[in-house]
């Protein structure tokens, strides 16, 4: 391969030969020198003839910053490139605060997107899709000798952040009537919104929550508030977060950044404030939160509704309609009591239960201290691999029998249908199901961090 003239243009020229060679070697890695496919390889990736190959392959792509298939994945309109300088600033959060070194994109064809790895090339700090946006002479040298043919490929090349054809929309895409003047009677004061996909804020935003979740000096932040202890990084928590999987098994098939992130989009909560009125403090120095009378068993509203239920069976009422629906109605509130004293341990600082004070047994841990599992990799594991919730239910039953049983005659059979009743209860299985999908969010955010699974 010629190397080209200038010494700005023959550097750069080596790190794109570098680029070429590296995936040469990977094409043809288990291919013999003397196989016919090995031999088209060597032609495929002469330097001309890749870089001629590439040009026209750009056009299949297109770098935005806000796409359409994240809308629906059949949607065929416009995408846009609107890097953050192009955007009005404004006082809330929008595209318009992402920093100079942004995320861009990539939308189109997944088969040619080897020709936006070798667009993000970067020489001196700037990428490859930099320089050719900037008309860069020194791109142009490392390219060609030929000034017409570099001119030409970097033009090709610059044209990945031009929208294909007119600005569109689609049948399956999104559109808002957005009321601009006075009358909303008139179709003249409307205007007709078509909204797109905020990508590169959207990846910024993941990258940012998965930061402050996983990274070490996360961790060690956390861990220094549990100890009460000074840490340089502030504490970041994102209660209630929700993940939107876009793309199925090929996330690909919606952008470049969307691939990266295994398909996975964060949703912050859209909720307002809530206050604890009560000091809620996690249940130390007790082996079981349903023990005698127990953390569980010693809130007020808990005490009042088994003196009640226990009251009303000491009566030895007839076995009829009435008699059940009353006792389900009691059970019905005391599980709606559990639901609530869940949620609110499930408010503590994660961790809680890590403290050397807490003898909780595993299962009640599991259960009331979830948030642990996000940083603490033996505890994940431990959780994710015993039916704890089964032994959640055994304990219930337990205490309410106990709780019940000075003059009542209980034994197996009301036992079962406690636990029965709560497997049953709606709220109960809500909770549950609930926290499957975040540890199965959870494990699987883990697995695609850079370096594979959580290894700590």
């Amino acid at each position: 391969m010629r190397e080209r003239t200038g010494n700005g243009g023959q550097k750069l020229n080596l790190v794109i030969q570098h680029f070429l060679k590296e995936r040469f070697d990977t094409k043809t890695e288990k291919l013999d020198p003397d196989d016919p496919k090995y031999q088209a390889l060597v032609e495929q990736f002469q330097f001309d003839t890749w870089i001629n190959d590439a040009a026209r392959r750009v056009g299949q792509l297109q770098v935005v910053t806000h796409s359409l298939k994240p809308i629906h994945p059949d949607a065929k309109g416009s995408n846009l490139y609107a890097p953050p300088e192009s955007l009005n600033n404004h006082y809330l959060v929008g595209s318009h605060v992402l920093p100079a070194d942004f995320a861009g994109d990539v939308v189109g064809n997944a088969a040619a997107l080897d020709v936006y790895k070798f667009l993000k090339l970067q020489f001196e700090g700037k990428s490859l899709l930099e320089r050719a946006l900037e008309n860069d002479s020194e791109f142009a040298k490392a390219l060609s000798d030929n000034p017409e043919q570099a001119q030409a490929w970097i033009s090709a090349f610059a044209a990945i952040t031009e929208p294909r054809g007119e600005h569109a929309s689609h049948t399956r895409g999104k559109q808002l009537y957005w009321l601009v003047g006075e009358d909303a009677l008139e179709d003249e004061d409307f205007h007709l919104l078509a909204p797109l996909y905020a990508t590169s804020l959207a990846h910024r935003v993941f990258q940012t929550i998965n930061h402050d979740r996983f990274s070490e000096e996360a961790k060690e932040a956390r861990k220094a508030k549990r100890e009460g202890k000074y840490a340089e990084q502030p504490v970041h928590s994102y209660p209630n977060l929700a993940v939107q999987k876009m793309g199925g098994t090929k996330p690909q098939n919606i952008s470049q950044l969307n691939s990266e992130r295994g398909g996975n989009n964060y949703l912050m909560a859209s909720l307002p404030p809530s206050w604890n009125v009560r000091d809620i403090r996690p249940p130390l120095k007790v082996a079981s939160v349903f023990s005698n009378p127990g953390i569980f068993g010693s809130r007020s509203e808990v005490r009042s509704l088994v003196k009640d239920l226990k009251r009303f069976l000491e009566t030895n009422p007839t076995t009829d309609m009435h008699t059940r629906d009353l006792r389900d109605d009691f059970t019905a509130m005391l599980m709606d009591e559990l639901a609530l004293f869940a949620m609110q341990m499930h408010s503590l600082p994660a961790g809680w239960s890590d403290d050397e004070k807490c003898e909780l047994v595993a299962e009640e841990a599991f259960w009331l201290d979830p948030g642990r599992a996000e940083e603490d990799a033996a505890f994940r594991e431990a959780r994710n691999s015993v039916e704890w919730a089964d032994e959640i239910r055994h304990r219930y039953a337990s205490w309410l029998n106990a709780a019940l049983g000075e003059k009542l005659p209980l034994g197996d059979v009301e036992f079962r249908h406690w636990q029965k009743t709560l497997a049953k209860d709606t709220t109960h299985q809500s909770m549950l199901d609930r926290d499957r999908r975040w540890m199965e969010s959870l494990i699987e955010d883990l697995a695609n961090l850079p370096g594979g699974d959580d290894d700590e």
